[in-house]
Protein backbone atom coordinates (compact mmCIF):
# COMPACT_ATOMS: atom_id res chain seq x y z
CA UNK A 1 0.00 0.00 0.00
CA UNK A 2 1.20 3.60 -0.64
CA UNK A 3 3.02 5.23 2.26
CA UNK A 4 3.95 1.96 3.99
CA UNK A 5 7.60 0.86 3.90
CA UNK A 6 8.27 -2.63 2.63
CA UNK A 7 9.01 -5.13 5.40
CA UNK A 8 12.30 -7.00 5.34
CA UNK A 9 11.97 -10.68 6.12
CA UNK A 10 15.04 -12.34 7.57
CA UNK A 11 15.83 -15.79 6.22
CA UNK A 12 15.10 -18.70 8.55
CA UNK A 13 18.28 -20.30 9.84
CA UNK A 14 18.40 -24.02 10.59
CA UNK A 15 18.76 -25.10 14.20
CA UNK A 16 22.22 -26.42 14.96
CA UNK A 17 22.64 -29.80 16.64
CA UNK A 18 25.03 -30.58 19.47
CA UNK A 19 27.26 -32.36 16.98
CA UNK A 20 27.75 -31.69 13.31
CA UNK A 21 25.16 -32.69 10.74
CA UNK A 22 27.92 -34.23 8.64
CA UNK A 23 31.63 -34.95 9.10
CA UNK A 24 33.94 -32.09 8.26
CA UNK A 25 31.40 -29.25 8.58
CA UNK A 26 31.50 -28.06 12.19
CA UNK A 27 33.34 -31.00 13.74
CA UNK A 28 37.09 -31.38 13.60
CA UNK A 29 38.67 -34.79 12.90
CA UNK A 30 39.94 -34.91 16.49
CA UNK A 31 36.49 -34.14 17.87
CA UNK A 32 34.95 -36.83 15.67
CA UNK A 33 37.52 -39.37 16.85
CA UNK A 34 36.82 -38.53 20.49
CA UNK A 35 33.08 -38.73 19.88
CA UNK A 36 33.36 -42.10 18.13
CA UNK A 37 35.32 -43.53 21.04
CA UNK A 38 32.86 -42.10 23.54
CA UNK A 39 30.01 -43.71 21.61
CA UNK A 40 31.83 -47.04 21.53
CA UNK A 41 32.36 -46.94 25.31
CA UNK A 42 28.67 -46.20 25.85
CA UNK A 43 27.67 -49.08 23.57
CA UNK A 44 30.03 -51.37 25.48
CA UNK A 45 28.08 -50.57 28.65
CA UNK A 46 24.75 -51.07 26.88
CA UNK A 47 25.75 -54.34 25.20
CA UNK A 48 28.29 -56.14 27.42
CA UNK A 49 27.41 -59.42 25.70
CA UNK A 50 28.05 -58.15 22.16
CA UNK A 51 29.59 -60.92 20.06
CA UNK A 52 29.39 -62.73 16.75
CA UNK A 53 25.88 -64.19 16.67
CA UNK A 54 26.75 -67.00 14.28
CA UNK A 55 27.42 -70.33 15.99
CA UNK A 56 30.72 -72.03 15.08
CA UNK A 57 33.38 -74.31 16.50
CA UNK A 58 36.10 -73.75 13.90
CA UNK A 59 37.27 -71.16 11.34
CA UNK A 60 35.81 -73.36 8.59
CA UNK A 61 32.37 -73.42 10.21
CA UNK A 62 32.41 -69.65 10.69
CA UNK A 63 33.49 -69.06 7.09
CA UNK A 64 30.67 -71.19 5.72
CA UNK A 65 28.11 -69.77 8.15
CA UNK A 66 29.03 -66.21 7.19
CA UNK A 67 28.58 -66.97 3.49
CA UNK A 68 25.20 -68.56 4.27
CA UNK A 69 24.09 -65.52 6.31
CA UNK A 70 23.64 -63.39 3.19
CA UNK A 71 19.98 -62.40 2.71
CA UNK A 72 18.84 -64.23 5.83
CA UNK A 73 19.15 -64.04 9.61
CA UNK A 74 21.85 -65.42 11.87
CA UNK A 75 19.11 -67.31 13.72
CA UNK A 76 18.11 -69.13 10.55
CA UNK A 77 21.72 -69.97 9.75
CA UNK A 78 22.25 -71.30 13.29
CA UNK A 79 19.25 -73.57 12.85
CA UNK A 80 20.69 -74.92 9.60
CA UNK A 81 24.42 -75.38 10.25
CA UNK A 82 24.21 -78.21 12.83
CA UNK A 83 22.71 -80.49 10.20
CA UNK A 84 25.07 -79.16 7.54
CA UNK A 85 28.27 -79.77 9.54
CA UNK A 86 27.11 -83.11 10.89
CA UNK A 87 26.79 -84.27 7.28
CA UNK A 88 29.82 -82.38 5.89
CA UNK A 89 32.29 -81.73 8.77
CA UNK A 90 35.27 -80.45 6.76
CA UNK A 91 36.15 -78.77 3.44
CA UNK A 92 36.85 -82.05 1.67
CA UNK A 93 33.45 -83.46 2.58
CA UNK A 94 31.59 -80.29 1.65
CA UNK A 95 33.47 -79.95 -1.64
CA UNK A 96 32.30 -83.43 -2.59
CA UNK A 97 28.67 -82.92 -1.52
CA UNK A 98 25.92 -84.01 -3.87
CA UNK A 99 24.23 -80.81 -5.08
CA UNK A 100 20.66 -81.99 -4.50
CA UNK A 101 21.38 -83.16 -0.95
CA UNK A 102 23.23 -79.97 -0.07
CA UNK A 103 20.56 -77.75 -1.58
CA UNK A 104 17.87 -79.47 0.48
CA UNK A 105 19.79 -78.79 3.70
CA UNK A 106 20.34 -75.15 2.74
CA UNK A 107 16.81 -74.53 1.45
CA UNK A 108 15.63 -72.74 4.64
CA UNK A 109 18.35 -70.08 4.27
CA UNK A 110 17.01 -68.85 0.93
CA UNK A 111 18.86 -68.65 -2.41
CA UNK A 112 19.90 -72.21 -1.58
CA UNK A 113 21.13 -73.17 -5.04
CA UNK A 114 23.51 -70.21 -5.25
CA UNK A 115 24.63 -70.79 -1.66
CA UNK A 116 25.24 -74.48 -2.33
CA UNK A 117 27.48 -73.59 -5.25
CA UNK A 118 29.25 -70.95 -3.16
CA UNK A 119 30.12 -73.20 -0.21
CA UNK A 120 31.19 -76.14 -2.38
CA UNK A 121 33.34 -73.81 -4.47
CA UNK A 122 35.08 -72.23 -1.50
CA UNK A 123 35.51 -75.66 0.13
CA UNK A 124 37.16 -77.02 -3.02
CA UNK A 125 39.44 -73.98 -3.11
CA UNK A 126 40.41 -74.53 0.53
CA UNK A 127 41.37 -78.12 -0.26
CA UNK A 128 43.25 -77.29 -3.46
CA UNK A 129 45.06 -74.12 -2.32
CA UNK A 130 45.40 -74.47 1.43
CA UNK A 131 45.27 -78.16 2.22
CA UNK A 132 41.80 -77.86 3.71
CA UNK A 133 42.86 -75.21 6.23
CA UNK A 134 41.24 -71.77 6.39
CA UNK A 135 43.99 -69.16 5.85
CA UNK A 136 44.43 -66.37 8.38
CA UNK A 137 45.48 -63.65 5.94
CA UNK A 138 43.00 -61.23 4.39
CA UNK A 139 44.65 -61.41 0.99
CA UNK A 140 44.23 -65.20 0.92
CA UNK A 141 40.67 -65.23 2.20
CA UNK A 142 39.34 -62.76 -0.37
CA UNK A 143 40.70 -64.94 -3.17
CA UNK A 144 38.33 -67.75 -2.16
CA UNK A 145 35.15 -67.99 -4.27
CA UNK A 146 32.31 -65.98 -2.75
CA UNK A 147 34.44 -64.43 -0.01
CA UNK A 148 34.70 -60.63 0.15
CA UNK A 149 36.32 -58.32 2.67
CA UNK A 150 33.29 -58.32 4.97
CA UNK A 151 33.27 -62.12 5.26
CA UNK A 152 37.05 -62.24 5.56
CA UNK A 153 37.05 -59.72 8.40
CA UNK A 154 34.37 -61.68 10.25
CA UNK A 155 36.55 -64.78 10.11
CA UNK A 156 39.77 -62.96 10.98
CA UNK A 157 38.27 -61.13 13.93
CA UNK A 158 36.24 -63.95 15.46
CA UNK A 159 38.10 -67.13 14.55
CA UNK A 160 41.69 -65.85 14.63
CA UNK A 161 41.54 -62.78 16.88
CA UNK A 162 42.91 -60.53 14.12
CA UNK A 163 41.15 -57.12 14.28
CA UNK A 164 38.99 -56.20 11.32
CA UNK A 165 36.15 -53.83 10.37
CA UNK A 166 33.03 -55.72 9.33
CA UNK A 167 30.98 -53.47 7.06
CA UNK A 168 27.68 -55.29 7.26
CA UNK A 169 24.37 -53.50 6.69
CA UNK A 170 24.09 -52.32 10.32
CA UNK A 171 27.64 -50.97 10.46
CA UNK A 172 27.11 -49.11 7.19
CA UNK A 173 23.81 -47.61 8.32
CA UNK A 174 25.00 -46.58 11.78
CA UNK A 175 28.28 -45.14 10.47
CA UNK A 176 26.20 -42.76 8.36
CA UNK A 177 23.75 -41.91 11.14
CA UNK A 178 26.51 -41.30 13.65
CA UNK A 179 28.33 -39.02 11.23
CA UNK A 180 31.45 -41.16 11.01
CA UNK A 181 31.30 -41.05 7.22
CA UNK A 182 29.27 -39.61 4.35
CA UNK A 183 29.93 -42.61 2.11
CA UNK A 184 27.92 -45.75 1.46
CA UNK A 185 30.92 -47.49 -0.11
CA UNK A 186 31.97 -50.37 2.20
CA UNK A 187 35.66 -49.86 1.42
CA UNK A 188 35.48 -46.18 2.33
CA UNK A 189 33.49 -46.87 5.49
CA UNK A 190 35.96 -49.60 6.51
CA UNK A 191 38.84 -47.17 6.14
CA UNK A 192 37.18 -44.20 7.82
CA UNK A 193 35.79 -46.20 10.72
CA UNK A 194 39.19 -47.82 11.19
CA UNK A 195 40.77 -44.36 11.46
CA UNK A 196 38.40 -43.38 14.28
CA UNK A 197 38.85 -46.40 16.54
CA UNK A 198 41.92 -48.15 17.96
CA UNK A 199 42.84 -51.20 15.90
CA UNK A 200 42.56 -53.51 18.90
CA UNK A 201 38.88 -52.51 19.26
CA UNK A 202 37.81 -52.91 15.63
CA UNK A 203 36.18 -56.34 15.92
CA UNK A 204 34.26 -55.65 19.13
CA UNK A 205 33.29 -52.13 18.08
CA UNK A 206 31.62 -53.61 15.00
CA UNK A 207 29.80 -56.18 17.14
CA UNK A 208 28.50 -53.37 19.32
CA UNK A 209 27.30 -51.39 16.31
CA UNK A 210 25.57 -54.49 14.95
CA UNK A 211 23.91 -55.16 18.31
CA UNK A 212 22.79 -51.53 18.45
CA UNK A 213 21.42 -51.68 14.92
CA UNK A 214 19.47 -54.86 15.62
CA UNK A 215 18.15 -53.85 19.03
CA UNK A 216 17.75 -50.06 19.11
CA UNK A 217 18.81 -48.11 16.01
CA UNK A 218 16.44 -49.78 13.56
CA UNK A 219 16.52 -49.04 9.84
CA UNK A 220 12.98 -47.70 9.49
CA UNK A 221 12.34 -46.12 12.88
CA UNK A 222 15.09 -46.03 15.49
CA UNK A 223 14.23 -45.92 19.20
CA UNK A 224 15.92 -42.55 19.76
CA UNK A 225 14.19 -41.96 23.10
CA UNK A 226 15.87 -45.04 24.57
CA UNK A 227 19.24 -44.68 22.84
CA UNK A 228 22.36 -44.57 25.05
CA UNK A 229 24.31 -42.48 22.51
CA UNK A 230 21.65 -39.97 21.46
CA UNK A 231 23.60 -37.09 23.03
CA UNK A 232 26.47 -37.70 20.59
CA UNK A 233 24.44 -38.64 17.51
CA UNK A 234 23.78 -36.07 14.75
CA UNK A 235 20.74 -38.12 13.69
CA UNK A 236 19.11 -38.18 17.13
CA UNK A 237 15.42 -37.41 16.85
CA UNK A 238 14.70 -39.07 13.50
CA UNK A 239 12.85 -41.93 15.21
CA UNK A 240 10.64 -42.41 18.24
CA UNK A 241 11.58 -39.81 20.84
CA UNK A 242 9.15 -40.59 23.62
CA UNK A 243 11.16 -42.59 26.21
CA UNK A 244 8.31 -44.92 27.14
CA UNK A 245 7.33 -45.75 23.57
CA UNK A 246 10.99 -45.99 22.53
CA UNK A 247 11.77 -48.41 25.35
CA UNK A 248 8.86 -50.61 24.27
CA UNK A 249 10.45 -50.85 20.81
CA UNK A 250 13.77 -52.27 22.05
CA UNK A 251 14.67 -55.82 21.09
CA UNK A 252 16.84 -58.36 22.80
Amino acid sequence: MPGRAARRVSPVRPTLRRVSDSPGTTETPLARTRRARRVDRALEVRYPDARCELDFTSPFELLVATVLSAQTTDVRVNLTTPTLFARYPDPAALAAAAPDELEEILRPTGFFRAKARAVTGLSAALVERHGGVVPHRLEDLVKLPGVGRKTANVVLGNAFGIPGITTDTHVLRLSLRLGYTTSEDPLVVERELGELLPRKDWTMACHRLIFHGRRTCFARKPACGACPVAAWCPSAGIGENDPVRATAMLKG
